[in-house]
């Protein structure tokens, strides 16, 4: 088994642990291979290299770190360079709140009235309004104001 393969994830993974973005940490472990290559290379010692590997790690990663908090301070510590480096998935609260705005939205459509729950419906589906008209038996007019008044009951429901 190559050290790459081996050492790669726990390094990532560690590099992540002392605040790096992923791309920093990834960045990070290149520069710890190409070190170990050129350790290897100048045919120095090869006991320990897996504590050899966490310690280039450890150091490049801080190093990194404090070039990142420099640049930070130099920027004024502008948000948008922070932003750049959070997690971009979302975390607990926002599956929470999307979940209570998905549940608030369900309980707004099903307490219309059906006509109106089937022009939303079909509307959702890409049809046009003459089209809904059409298909419910309703003239164009009471297509319109039935979406109209739709779509702001769930409007207000979220807040907008």
């Amino acid at each position: 088994m190559l050290l790459f393969d081996e050492f790669r994830s726990p390094l990532l993974r560690y590099s992540l642990s002392l605040g790096l973005s992923i791309h920093d940490a990834e960045e990070v472990i290149q520069e710890v291979f190409l070190a170990l290559f050129r350790h290897l290379q100048l045919d120095r010692s090869r006991k320990n290299l897996r504590g050899w590997l966490f310690r280039v790690a450890h150091n490049l990663a801080l190093k990194q770190r404090l070039a990142n908090q420099t640049s930070l301070r130099r920027t004024g510590g502008d948000a948008s360079m922070a932003a750049e480096h959070a997690d971009p998935t979302p975390g607990p609260e926002e599956h929470l709140a999307a979940a209570q705005r998905r549940d608030r939205l369900q309980a707004v459509v099903v307490a219309l009235p059906e006509n109106d729950q089937n022009c939303l419906r079909l509307r959702a589906e890409g049809l046009r309004y003459r089209e809904i008209a059409t298909v419910l038996g309703m003239s164009l007019g009471a297509v319109s104001m039935s979406l109209t008044r739709s779509l702001a009951r769930l409007a207000r429901a979220d807040g907008r």
